[in-house]
């Protein structure tokens, strides 16, 4: 019998892949973040959730195994992260896995009229915030001499239209600080790779494309609809599997990566019938055809 895309996109079987593992996760209450912290839970790993979503955190935290904690976290602000990952040593005694992932839309509009206060705030979130996660990592990861750090980029980090303005200038800047800090902390052990996840069925996309963010099964249909593979929408476990292969020890080579999860979109695959699909004379120059 065929599977469904649901069915191959989901667990599978569960191989305990980060057991041991300490793992570290923003903007962890919701969406990716969520789908993150479970698949992570599922394969043994010790959690630390942080979000500004108190209520959405604590839930989940006691949804998943007490090998988990939650902690306010607000990327903003350095104070937070530090003390975020800090929770993480004091409960469980180390981190090895950092998942940049807290993410807003942000601004939105034509360049000439965004407010310099949006985009400040943009900025923000999107990569000061995951500059302080990997400053404040790499100060835990280096005595251990070992460590992997993830950080969400976006395909409108690495192809322009793909995104607004602002979140494309912050995602494409996530990209870059990605390689760069990989090359520095190679030499300690340390992994930096980051996840360029296309357009998915999450409560930020179902907000950004419906003005809902419950709308999670409408923006999965449209998804759907536009995918490049056919009836396959991109989905939260789809970035929680690339961000387990990323903290596991099978990526142990695999480092300053741009792991992108879009379905082929920004290669140019689409839905409709791609361009010379069909058998056409071998051309030559001036016009002449044939060999």
């Amino acid at each position: 019998m065929e599977c469904s895309w649901k069915d191959r996109g989901g667990k599978g079987q569960m191989t305990k892949r980060l057991t041991g593992k300490v793992a570290v996760v923003t903007g962890a209450a919701s969406g990716i973040g969520e789908a993150i912290v479970k698949r992570f839970d599922e394969e043994g790993a010790q959690i630390v959730m942080g979000d500004i979503q108190r209520d959405l955190g604590e839930k989940i935290s006691a949804e998943i195994s007490e090998e988990s904690i939650y902690v306010d976290c607000d990327v903003t602000q350095e104070h937070d992260v530090e003390a975020l990952l800090q929770a993480a040593v004091q409960t469980f005694g180390r981190i090895d896995v950092l998942v940049n992932n807290a993410g807003i839309v942000g601004a939105r509009g034509p360049i000439s009229e965004i407010p310099a206060e949006e985009f400040y705030a943009t900025m923000d979130v999107l990569l000061t915030g995951t500059f302080f996660g990997m400053k404040h990592a790499s100060r835990i990861m280096q005595p251990q001499g070992t460590g992997s750090i993830i950080n969400l980029a976006s395909t409108a980090g690495v192809q322009g239209g793909l995104g607004p303005h602002v979140y494309a200038a912050a995602k494409h800047a996530v990209v870059g600080l990605t390689k760069n800090v990989a090359a520095e902390l190679c030499r300690f052990g340390i992994r930096v790779n980051c996840i360029a996840p296309g357009s998915t069925a999450t409560p930020l996309v179902a907000k950004a494309h419906l003005d809902d963010h419950s709308a999670i099964e409408e923006v999965e249909y449209r998804l759907k609809k536009s995918s490049p593979i056919k009836g396959r929408p991109g989905m939260p476990i789809d970035v929680a599997n690339a961000a387990l292969y990323l903290a596991s020890e099978e990526s142990g080579n695999t480092n300053g990566h741009c792991l992108v999860v879009d379905g082929g979109l920004t290669t140019g695959s689409s839905a409709e019938d791609p361009p010379y699909s069909e058998v056409l004379p071998f051309m030559r120059e001036s016009g002449k055809t044939g060999i």
